[in-house]
């Protein structure tokens, strides 16, 4: 997973794995909620020590969303989103991570400072020209509200939970055997012969009464119902269609500047250091002596980098001459980092110091002063007058949102007053049902806020619904219909239609079992096929995953036993849309041996693996579950993005 998030750290997907990578801090932000209906976080579980509240839900939510809007770009249509089932793949995936994390910690699993300083310092996100930029690190968390510490805080909780995914996963194996008996079923081929039975056959031959239609009819009221169906009149408070204010004072800038040089526009001071590690082991005083040793052999001259590969005993630095790259303070061990920057020029090499790590040897490679952007930088101006405009729009979205919330609920029989208050006009929707709709209407918020008895029943305006970042609506019954019984006269089209489908397909059926029943008497397909005027079809040496032909068609074949001394086997298979197909199994084709190192085999192995290695850690998922207690306080509130 951490290879992945890797690989597209880049542009919109920072930010969607920056919320991925530090839940704990997914968070409303200021004044968010009072609007809303309070300032309240309900608990929606609590997995061990940790609480999933509503909010990080609602966050981890609209971070899924976006990156479905941003990976299907022009063809995302919001109507294709199954809400509840991406509801709960968040909260599941928002209680695996915590359960995974947890009890990876409990088992002793662990990152070091080293393996977060790399995994930082190669995501394309903080880098600039192929190189870890400090300054866009910095920038990028707080343009989130996040501190370098509790961004690298969960990257290391991270990283300790993928050590224990991957202690799993990479534990699973299969033998030669398994392999190649996977491998001769995936490539078995079957030839056979099959004859189709469809029901649109039999439509034309069909006739069905008023009797029959409303006998069906009033067996089946409730399919021929009218759902209760609504329009609705809203007000629309869109941050994105507020003007930006004008550019402020340079002391306003000047400001901003000061509060935020430390962090946004200044570099630290880097080194880039190497290092020779020699761990404690059973015998600590050894460990001590080995490093005096390195170190007394380096005073004769021998290189740094070839006593590292000879002697480090960290497998990650040591074929590299011991190189660590570029560090700076906060990012290492605190003894490390001490003996590191007590060094005063490149070349020089510390006395051995000792850290949890062990003994270790450090050498000062090359030194980067510390680098502050200049408040007259256009790049900065930019920056903070990008910061100024974005906090005042905020700021003004807030006051607005808080008004129209206030007028909205002063005045509850109308949205002229609201509209009035901001400028903003009232709008208009179509019929829709609690299936939702098109626009505002696909979402599912709106939705369950125009059928409740406040706006349907009581005719009074919503409370603002948030349906995007920065977008928020107040809805009101414009029409309403309650669900009805649709007459007879009103369906009678649907009900006959309905039976004949019913009887179509079970007069295929009966035809289907009725030529399956004459092959078993020994008439040949292709003898009964021309006899009830069908044709029988015939396919050789097909695979289980043949393109162009009915999987369910495939299943039923490859369920059938081998043909005995001759005889076919024979079957039915029920495909799409009441077509009924009868088969006949003329031989199965054993593929022969592959050669030890051929590459299907060993990919199918490789297939076969993986998916035993997924099963494992399904069911060792379970223990962890069981071990790290998981108890389901309330269901999440409906999100409500989803109609953008």
């Amino acid at each position: 997973m951490l290879q992945s998030l890797r690989d597209r750290m880049s542009g919109p997907m920072l930010w969607v794995i920056i919320g991925i990578l530090v839940l704990p801090f997914a968070i409303w932000g200021i004044g968010a909620q009072s609007f809303l209906g309070g300032n309240t976080d309900p608990t929606l579980v609590k997995v061990g020590g940790a609480k999933i509240t509503q909010s990080q839900f609602q966050n981890s939510y609209d971070r899924n969303y976006a990156q479905l809007v941003q990976e299907q770009g022009d063809n995302f249509k919001p109507a294709s989103v199954d809400q509840a089932k991406l509801k709960q793949q968040v909260l599941d995936s928002l209680i695996d991570g915590q359960v995974l994390a947890q009890y990876a910690g409990k088992i002793g699993f662990r990152a070091d400072d080293v393996a977060v300083y790399d995994y930082l310092h190669v995501l394309p996100g903080f880098q600039v020209n192929g190189q870890f930029s400090d300054q866009t690190y910095r920038s990028a968390l707080a343009a989130q509200g996040l501190s370098p510490a509790a961004f690298e805080a969960g990257v290391r909780q991270q990283l300790s939970a993928e050590q224990l995914r991957n202690a799993v996963l990479f534990s699973s194996f299969v033998t030669p055997k398994q392999a190649l008996a996977n491998w001769r079923l995936q490539h078995q081929t079957r030839s056979f012969a099959y004859v189709l039975f469809d029901p649109q056959r039999y439509l034309s031959q069909l006739q069905v009464s008023d009797t029959q239609a409303k006998r069906y009819y009033q067996a089946h009221l409730n399919q021929f119902r009218a759902p209760e169906r609504i329009k609705l009149d809203y007000v629309e408070l869109a941050q994105a269609q507020m003007s930006k204010a004008p550019a402020p004072d340079q002391d306003v800038l000047q400001a901003i500047y000061d509060a935020q040089k430390a962090t946004r526009f200044t570099t630290p001071e880097e080194r880039k250091a190497a290092y020779i590690l020699i761990k404690f082991g059973a015998d600590p005083e050894a460990a001590h002596r080995k490093i005096r040793q390195v170190a007394a052999e380096l005073k004769q001259g021998n290189g740094f980098a070839e006593l590292a590969k000879r002697y480090s005993d960290d497998s990650l630095t040591k074929n590299k001459g011991g190189e660590l790259g570029w560090v700076r303070k906060g990012m290492i061990d605190p003894d490390f980092e001490q003996a590191l920057f007590a060094l005063d020029k490149p070349g020089e090499v510390s006395r051995p110091v000792k850290t949890k790590f062990g003994w270790q040897l450090i050498e000062l490679q090359a030194v980067r002063s510390q680098q502050v952007q200049p408040f007259d930088d256009p790049k900065v101006q930019a920056a903070l007058i990008k910061t100024y405009q974005d906090r005042e729009l905020a700021k003004r979205f807030q006051e607005d949102a808080d008004k129209l919330g206030e007028v909205a609920f002063e005045n509850p029989g109308s949205l002229e007053a609201a509209a009035k208050a901001l400028s903003l006009s009232v709008q208009h929707t179509g019929w829709f049902t609690r299936k939702g709709g098109t626009g505002i209407a696909a979402n599912a918020d709106v939705v369950d806020a125009a059928f409740s008895s406040d706006v349907a029943s009581d005719g009074d305006n919503s409370k603002p619904i948030r349906v995007g970042e920065g977008d928020l609506v107040v809805i009101r019954k414009a029409d309403y219909q309650p669900a009805r019984q649709q007459s007879f006269d009103e369906v009678k089209d649907q009900v006959v239609a309905a039976l004949k489908r019913q009887q179509a397909q079970k007069r295929a059926r009966q035809a289907a079992e009725a030529l399956l029943a004459q092959l078993r008497a020994g008439t040949s397909l292709p003898d009964a096929a021309n006899a009830a005027n069908l044709k029988a079809i015939s396919l050789d040496g097909l695979q289980r995953d043949a393109p162009g032909l009915d999987a369910k068609l495939l299943h039923s074949v490859f369920e059938l036993a081998r043909p005995v001394d001759g005889k076919p086997s024979m079957g039915l298979a029920t495909l799409g849309n009441g077509r009924v197909a009868v088969v006949a199994l003329s031989a199965v084709n054993d593929a022969a041996a592959p050669v030890a190192n051929d590459t299907d085999l060993q990919r199918e192995g490789s297939l076969l693996r993986y998916s035993l290695a997924g099963a494992e850690f399904d069911a060792y998922r379970k223990l962890m579950e069981q071990r790290v207690h998981v108890d389901r306080e309330s269901v999440p509130a409906t999100p409500d993005i989803g109609s953008q």
